[in-house]
């Protein structure tokens, strides 16, 4: 498994694992639900997403539609990170029963 580095100039320079969770599309994209990844200390979701579209640029396609979560609770690009959290990448869901 590689390993996963960004390292922004701007944000700190300790590093911090997260664990990416890919779902439906996105996993057959990357060919893995589950991928660690290490991060500057301070790194915010944005930074993690336009990695992983850079890493996996088919990703780059449904960059807008993408909900994102950390820990279990749908958090917007804007959120910062930190040492094991767990960043859940899914595509837009729908349908049901009304």
């Amino acid at each position: 498994m590689r390993q996963r580095l960004i390292r922004p100039a701007a944000i700190g320079t300790e590093a911090m694992r997260v664990r990416v969770r890919l779902f439906a599309t996105y996993r057959e994209i990357a060919g893995e639900g589950a991928l660690p990844w290490n991060l500057p200390d301070g790194a915010r979701l944005r930074q993690l997403v336009d990695a992983l579209l850079g890493t996996y640029p088919r990703l780059a396609a449904h960059a807008d539609t993408m909900l994102l979560a950390v820990n279990l609770n749908y958090a917007s690009p804007d959120v910062v990170l930190h040492d094991g959290d767990e960043v859940a990448v899914m595509p837009p869901v729908s349908g049901g029963r009304t």
